[in-house]
């Protein structure tokens, strides 16, 4: 798979542990290896036509990223030329300048739980407030996938 990326004239460098495949210095694409298969990861996955319906988006909250799986060495072999074309777009996104649309936080909903703590200690909204959006955005999804009371006590 590296040499199919690096045939794209994307340039290497490692990000997060992993390859990361870059152009003028933007990421376009990431390898990654999981335990039942390995991926090639596009950063802005979302905006690609997928002609060929092969982008995963791995979970529900992930709203840019889109992956590629395999299994097998065979996969990407037979996949080559499908690879590099969707490798060319992803370049041709980051040249045209787009950008994925991400939800904002405002627009997620903050679970009940999170919100009475912020309303009985102000100066834990105050603190949340002062994280970074994606931290923010952490905690809000934390908090709304736990199916019993997590009973945080702070």
């Amino acid at each position: 798979m590296r040499n199919i990326v690096l045939d794209c004239e994307l340039t290497e460098e490692f990000k997060w542990k992993q390859p990361c495949y870059t152009f003028e210095e933007k990421n376009i694409a990431l390898i990654h290896g999981f335990k039942e298969y390995c991926a090639l990861l596009f950063h802005k996955g979302a905006l690609l036509k997928d002609a060929n319906g092969i982008l995963i988006q791995q979970t529900e909250n992930v709203q840019a990223a889109r992956q590629i799986r395999f299994t097998n060495v065979q996969e990407i072999v037979e996949m080559e030329t499908i690879l590099k074309a969707y490798i060319n777009e992803a370049i041709e996104v980051e040249k045209a300048g787009l950008e994925v649309s991400i939800k904002k936080n405002k627009e997620f909903v903050i679970p009940a739980e999170l919100q009475n703590k912020f309303d009985e200690i102000p100066a834990l909204e105050t603190a949340s407030e002062g994280l970074t959006p994606g931290r923010q955005r952490e905690y809000i999804l934390y908090f709304s996938k736990t199916k019993k009371s997590s009973r945080v006590k702070i």
